[in-house]
């Protein structure tokens, strides 16, 4: 990646979400739309402490680049500690997680090959039900919905759940869930 940082202070209002409960926020700024679908650009600050647990996807990469602080990125079973210029690669279908192993916010880029206009849906639903006070992890809806579109697939007793959510996603898009939250979370 080698991506200006003028380009954080360039996003408009509608690209900036904050997750309270995660203390996290998310900017966009290359979405795969405007990138002709090659790639997702998010700038990541990620709270003390804060990451996600381990996942892989079937059909994208991650990059990720160290903007400040210190990053933990586990790739398969290699742990990789980042700082301000470093970067790694999470190829498809590798398990991988990230986390903030210090005391202060981490700002790093993550960018997605190609473009994810799913995950970016996910990201903005998902940051935008826990703004609301509602964490989807106690609505499986919600959550099958966030999941088949981030296309997030867990590891060890979570990945057994995968055959459920795909279930639960099948029922949410018939009921019409997703379409309310992208119709109140993506505007």
């Amino acid at each position: 990646m080698n991506h200006e940082r003028e380009i954080v202070t360039a996003t408009g209002e509608g690209r900036r979400y904050y997750n309270p409960g995660q203390k996290d926020y998310a900017t966009f700024l290359k979405t795969s739309e405007e990138t002709g679908g090659a790639i997702t650009l998010i700038e990541i600050e990620v709270a003390p402490d804060g990451g996600t647990p381990p996942h892989y996807h079937k059909t994208y990469d991650e990059h990720f680049e160290v903007l400040e602080g210190t990053l933990e990125v586990l790739l398969g079973k290699e742990k990789h500690t980042l700082r301000p210029g470093q970067k790694a690669v999470a190829p498809r279908n590798t398990l991988h997680c990230f986390k903030n192993p210090t005391r202060v916010a981490t700002t790093f880029l993550v960018e997605m090959r190609p473009g994810q206009p799913g995950f970016e849906k996910a990201v903005k639903v998902g940051y935008g039900l826990a703004s609301d006070g509602r964490n989807p992890f106690y609505h499986p809806y919600q959550l099958a919905v966030i999941l088949q579109w981030s296309e997030i697939r867990m590891n060890g007793v979570m990945g057994l759940l995968d055959p459920v959510f795909r279930l639960l996603a099948k029922r949410a898009r018939k009921k019409g869930i997703d379409k309310e939250l992208e119709a109140k979370y993506c505007r």
